[in-house]
């Protein structure tokens, strides 16, 4: 089984690798790729259930992507995203939620969108046994009070908060960190002041290693980030199939004689 040692021992010898999932045929896929982490993230939300953005997304929403996605990894570590107002709030809900995904679920471990909030939170968890992966930068559950999905750490007052959150997260004993839409320049300082592993998502090429959504990564997404690319393109191979089997029905060319079977022994019912 993987561990939390083995990804934190990657940290300046060999790049991480990591990209979310949310269902159990995609995460067999990422898997099958030997990609070293996959976050089970609540952008689940924007990806899979239609939501503008990720606030709406429940424990119990989170739980059963979750499962899927556990039951169908063998190699790659499962890193649980908790969803807004699902830690933070009350301490004991807070490791309930947390350790529910660990203990029913079979992740490996949570991610929290962090703050000073989650300092003392995390230690906590730590010490029961919740490996936390912290996330700093922009944190998208914070959108009402950004007003969007602005970069962050642009100013000097702002770049050192995130070094010092960096620096207390790692003390707290979270065992990697998330940098999000961060300059290069702060993400490749913070990289140098931890020992925790970073993986960046729009932070630059200095982290430890890089996450992206899967749908950004594979091209199912009508729309993707400036800092994230393409490797593919599942949206129009989808298109293209969906079109060819409405023509097909439509024509009766489907299904075919080699798609149907015919039973001898039905013959008198005619």
């Amino acid at each position: 089984m993987p561990t939390v040692r083995d990804l934190t021992a990657k940290a300046g010898e060999e790049p991480i690798t990591m990209l979310t999932a949310y269902d159990a045929p995609t995460a067999e896929i990422v898997d099958d790729a030997d990609v070293d982490v996959i976050l089970v993230g609540d952008s689940v939300g924007n990806a899979s259930l239609g939501y503008e953005t990720t606030l709406p997304v429940t424990v119990d929403d989170m739980a059963r992507h979750v499962g899927a996605v556990s039951r169908a990894t063998e190699d790659a570590l499962v890193v649980a995203d908790m969803p807004f107002l699902s830690f933070g709030v009350d301490e004991g809900e807070s490791i309930e939620n947390a350790g529910r995904m660990l203990k029913e679920e079979g992740a490996h471990a949570v991610k929290l969108e962090s703050g000073p909030h989650t300092v003392d939170l995390t230690e906590k968890m730590v010490q029961l046994g919740i490996p936390v992966m912290a996330h700093l930068g922009l944190t998208p559950q914070h959108v009402n009070q950004y007003g969007g999905y602005p970069r962050q750490g642009t100013d000097e007052a702002a770049a050192e908060r995130i070094v010092d959150l960096a620096a207390a997260h790692e003390v707290a004993g979270a065992f990697s960190l998330v940098l999000e839409h961060v300059p290069s320049n702060l993400a490749a300082a913070v990289t140098e002041a931890i020992d925790i592993p970073t993986i960046g998502i729009g932070a630059g090429p200095d982290c430890d290693g890089q996450v992206l959504v899967v749908d950004d990564a594979v091209g199912l997404s009508e729309w993707s980030p400036s800092f994230a690319k393409q490797f593919g393109n599942v949206r129009e191979e989808m298109e293209s199939a969906v079109a060819d089997y409405v023509e097909a029905v439509e024509s009766g060319a489907f299904p075919a004689e080699e798609h149907s079977h015919e039973e001898a022994d039905l013959e008198d019912i005619y």
